[in-house]
């Protein structure tokens, strides 16, 4: 019974973020802009899919995926510097820029969830400092990585139409500066808030309710 309500919680994840990447793709501002932003997830999705036999996540893992799978492709859709309600939220509350990149990013570090548990069912690494480190260090590494594209794609296709909606520095010359911190606070709250009802899930391998 308690396996079942599970499966089912997970069909539903899967319809709802199938759902939202099969609109990401239709009329996007930009499908370079959507291959770059959203692309690597819709490989995540898919491969996350694939697998799910062989290796289920937990309910909490899984949420977690589907929440960030979810704005990357509002955000391939629109492109994070024109996503209209924290365009909207600009215009209202006279904002410098649209704050919807700060919100992925945020969103990335929570997903050091995901990354735990794949380090302590895979890699068996136990509860302690060690596993709080390799979070982190995973976490900043792919922060790290992703303005390093960043930076490369500047420098490759400056000019092009994509470019701009990719890079969404929308003037700010501390743009990677910031993404890197909301993935370092994103990070550091999960691992504060949810590392308990982590541990809960983890006690049923295959990610009870």
């Amino acid at each position: 019974m308690q396996e079942n309500k599970r499966n089912y919680y997970h069909l539903f994840l899967a319809i709802i973020v199938l759902g939202f990447m099969v609109w990401s793709l239709i009329n996007p501002k930009s499908y370079g802009g959507w291959a770059a932003d959203a692309g690597p997830f819709a490989l995540i999705v898919i491969v996350a899919l694939f697998t799910y036999k062989k290796f289920t996540f937990t309910s909490l893992s899984y949420t977690f995926l589907a929440i960030l799978a979810i704005l990357e492709f509002i955000g391939g859709h629109y492109t994070f510097q024109d996503e209209p309600f924290f365009h909207w939220l600009k215009e209202k509350y006279d904002l410098k820029r649209n704050y919807y990149d700060r919100l992925g990013h945020l969103m990335m570090g929570i997903s050091a969830i995901i990354f735990r548990e794949v380090l302590i069912r895979i890699a068996h690494i136990r509860k302690g400092f060690w596993l709080t480190f390799y979070c982190f260090s995973i976490l900043m590494m792919i922060s790290a990585l992703y303005e390093i594209v960043e930076m490369l794609t500047y420098k490759m296709v400056q000019g092009k139409s994509f470019a701009k909606g990719f890079l969404g520095l929308q003037g700010d010359k501390w743009d990677s500066e910031w993404d890197m911190t909301m993935a370092l606070i994103g990070t550091i709250l999960a691992l504060l808030i949810f590392t308990k009802w982590h541990n809960k899930f983890l006690q049923n391998k295959k990610g009870s309710m």
